[in-house]
């Protein structure tokens, strides 16, 4: 079992910036990918970035250029700039390893407009 503590959720006015971490209690090698998703009230959970242990990225289209995924070692990051009211959603850390799919248990962002 794998667990993810996520932290950096919180309130912030629109146009300022946050910056999520999760952190996997797993070995970097056993690691497959990282990503973050979020759901708002009354949507599906949707993605919003994932990367790969070779650097590689991947966005929603509607987020490129706001958002940016990185990570170092068994820890990822998600920098959210020039935030707006409809980024306000739970924010799930995700992680692919080799023995599963794992979940983080979600931190609030709310963006005030």
């Amino acid at each position: 079992q794998v667990r993810l503590d996520e932290s950096g959720g919180g309130l912030v006015q629109a146009g300022g910036s946050l910056r999520l971490s999760c952190a996997a209690s797993t070995t970097i090698w056993r690691i497959r990918t990282m990503g973050w998703y979020r759901q708002a009230p009354g949507k599906q959970r949707e993605l919003v970035a994932t990367i790969t242990p070779d650097g590689s990225t991947n966005y929603a289209d509607s987020l490129k250029g706001r958002f940016t995924i990185s990570r170092d070692k068994n820890t990822a990051y998600l920098q959210m700039n020039t935030l707006k009211s409809e980024d306000t959603a739970v924010y799930y850390c995700n992680v692919r390893e080799v023995t599963g799919v794992y979940w983080g248990q979600g931190t609030q962002v709310t963006v005030s407009s």
